[in-house]
């Protein structure tokens, strides 16, 4: 079965794990992005430097976001580029397709740099400055963002490790030059230039590795939750005694006194406090600097999480459990095979450790997304098509499975915690049924972390007469009840 690189150009798993590169999916992203402090941090000089290419380009932009009346067309030029798909890394559900970094992104960091950015590259704070720095407030650009950015930047470098491994350990057939857009910038001219590369080829497009060691799962090692979560710690440790007054007084005037306030509330408060003093952002990124032995560790074992449950045990139970039950020979309708690959992904979670991808700290996630992902994983050498609901009736549905025009089959991912999911249950799929006239049944499914979670779910089920309902699945993402010795 072709899931991954190595099956799709017929080469040992083994042998990219040895060059270093993460077996990547060529069906559908894998929930990993490049951290950009991995680059910081690492001991390897080509890392360094990469980093410290990333910071003079930064340097440029924030120079010419200074300079009065910029040409919007060079904005276009030096802050807006295309998606790069080719590394099947992300947050994309199906598929590998993102956003790239259009307009939008342009204006927020050309706006950013000229604003509360604008000692970026001159920071007396911390031991470097960080691309990490720019997510850190509300305003425009966020961590996918951040992931795009730093993948573009180091376009050259992941095209050419790329290229030597494929001249290396590839056929001819499977290799083919390629014309890369916007991969070294000449600051002489201030102008991007372009570069051909071989690369491995197939299904109409170059792919391009990544090495693991500068990958990460959910969150950069700088980033806004955990910024967020600092934040009074860190103002109660700045060295700056007036900054320290001025920012805890500003801290008790605007944070909630109710011991019940909404987390929201106090992010909301906190969000103004990095707005009024944008400087405490240096002061965690020095925390972070001081702390980052962690990060190679702690990045090391979020990939290894990913690998373990969307690689390594997909791959061992489609060729050990799958393909010798006949699993891929299935002719039924497209109910049965939705039905089907619910089900398998219920056995994965529930009784072969498959939970854990939900969890980081031992905390859940509880995310729809990476069960999506998992579900997409589970449909390989198969006749029916599987897409995102977009226009097909009144709203998006997270999957739809079809044989054609007659056969088709709506699958609907909730999590328990979600606030309206009876309201979701009781209408959504029968509204999208309605509008798409499929000829199966919607199939409903609920993941849950907790035994209050469960009885929330049950009760709803009862109140919706649909606690036996064969359309309805609940999948039990607790960690509690799981045996230690789960096969990961």
């Amino acid at each position: 079965m072709a899931i991954f690189f190595s099956d799709f150009f017929n080469v040992s798993p083994d042998l990219i794990e040895d060059y270093g590169a993460f077996n990547i999916s060529l069906i559908n992203d894998l929930p990993l992005f490049i951290d950009p402090f991995l680059l910081f941090n690492s001991e390897k000089p080509t890392y360094q430097q990469l980093h410290e290419d990333i910071i003079q380009y930064m340097r440029f932009l924030k120079d010419m976001s200074l300079s009065d009346n910029i040409n919007p067309h060079l904005v276009d030029a030096w802050f807006t580029f295309p998606e790069i798909k080719q590394n099947w890394l992300g947050f994309s559900i199906t598929g590998n397709r993102g956003h790239g970094l259009g307009r939008d992104f342009a204006k927020a960091l050309n706006k950013n740099l000229n604003s509360v950015f604008r000692n970026f590259g001159e920071e007396t704070i911390t031991r470097s400055s960080h691309l990490e720095k720019l997510c850190l407030v509300r305003e425009g650009i966020g961590r996918d963002n951040i992931s795009d950015f730093t993948t573009n930047l180091i376009k050259n470098f992941l095209a050419t490790y790329t290229q030597k491994f494929a001249l290396t350990n590839l056929p001819q057939n499977q290799i083919k030059r390629i014309k890369i857009k916007k991969v070294k910038f000449n600051y002489n001219t201030r102008s991007w230039t372009h570069e051909t590369f071989q690369l491995p080829y197939i299904n109409g497009d170059y792919v391009l590795l990544t090495p693991k060691d500068i990958l990460t799962k959910d969150e950069s090692w700088i980033n806004r939750p955990e910024l967020l979560k600092r934040f009074q710690e860190i103002a109660g440790g700045l060295p700056n005694e007036v900054l320290r007054a001025q920012v805890n007084e500003y801290l008790l005037r605007i944070l909630p006194n109710d011991p019940t306030a909404k987390k929201k509330d106090i992010q909301d408060a906190i969000t103004l406090a990095i707005d009024k003093f944008p400087e405490v952002i240096d002061h965690y990124i020095l925390v972070k600097e001081e702390e980052g032995e962690k990060a190679t560790s702690i990045a090391e074992e979020r990939v290894a999480e990913v690998k373990a449950l969307f690689v390594k045990q997909i791959h061992e139970l489609v060729n050990e459990y799958l393909k010798p039950i006949g699993f891929y020979q299935n002719t039924g309708n497209s109910y049965v095979e939705a039905k089907e690959r619910v089900l398998f992904l219920k056995d994965v979670i529930e009784n072969k450790g498959g939970h854990r991808l939900f969890y980081v700290n031992n905390k859940p996630l509880e995310r729809e997304s990476d069960l999506q992902i998992l579900y997409r994983l589970t449909w390989y050498a198969t006749f029916s098509d599987i897409s995102r609901e977009v226009n097909d009736g009144r709203g998006p549905v997270d999957f739809k499975v079809s044989h054609g025009k007659a056969d088709k089959t709506l699958v609907e991912f909730k999590l328990a915690k979600n606030s309206f999911l009876e309201k979701n249950l009781e209408k959504q799929c029968e509204v999208y049924e309605k509008a798409s006239d499929p000829t199966h049944p919607s199939l409903k499914v609920i993941l849950y972390f907790s035994n209050q979670e469960l009885r929330k779910v049950n009760r709803i089920l009862k109140r919706l007469n649909l606690e036996d309902s064969p359309h309805t699945i609940l999948i039990d993402a607790r960690d509690d009840n799981k045996p230690s010795g789960s096969k990961a």
